[in-house]
């Protein structure tokens, strides 16, 4: 069974890739988790935060972004001090923040999902370049970040957002050849974007 040559690991990245990586995500609090993973990954290894993922589901009570939200200092200084914690303080507060940027954009939307995904219409993108030519960025990934940074959110450049997008399945930068590929296009609707990267 071919998969995602970066994936490999036998470990972590590769259950992650399995089970999660590219999954059309509509769900709230896993939304809201992936894009705190993605902020508090920033500058580090992906490895390293599925590592820590269990750290950070006690330090940030499930990611329940509406407890997040109401964080005071105590909240700060309590999970900086969590063993085994990234001792970030912009970070933390930037998790803290975007939880309540995350609320906000749900008052208005009903969800943050619906928000994100009225940018690709419901669908999932996909780039057939994206086979040959490796991207960390695109338009659609600086158009939902400035949003984002209109908004107040943080953290959250195009490099990220578009991790993050590639995380929750509106961009599927799968390799062709994977068996996820298939079953993400085949099981979920698809728009394809010839020409761009």
């Amino acid at each position: 069974m071919h998969k995602c040559a970066w994936c490999l690991d036998g470990g972590l990245n590769e259950a992650y890739h399995d089970a999660e990586w590219g999954v059309p995500l509509r769900d709230e609090r896993r939304q809201f988790e992936f894009l705190m993973l993605e902020v508090m990954q920033c500058g580090l290894s992906w490895t390293l935060m599925l590592k820590k993922r269990e750290i950070f589901r006690a330090c940030f009570d499930g990611f329940d972004f509406e407890k997040i939200a109401r964080y005071t200092e105590e909240d700060v200084e309590r999970i900086l001090s969590t063993e085994g914690m990234i001792r970030s303080p912009r970070k933390v507060r930037a998790v803290i923040r975007n939880a309540q940027k995350f609320m906000e954009i749900r008052r208005e939307y009903g969800t943050f999902s619906a928000f994100l995904w009225s940018f690709t219409g419901g669908k999932t993108y996909l780039y057939p370049r994206h086979a040959t030519e490796w991207v960390a960025r695109n338009a659609l990934s600086d158009e939902i970040a400035a949003a984002l940074k209109k908004r107040g959110f943080c953290f959250l450049g195009s490099v990220t957002v578009y991790s993050h997008l590639q995380a929750a399945g509106l961009i599927c930068d799968h390799e062709p050849s994977c068996f996820r590929y298939a079953f993400l296009t085949e099981n979920f609707p698809v728009e394809i974007r010839e020409n761009e990267l």
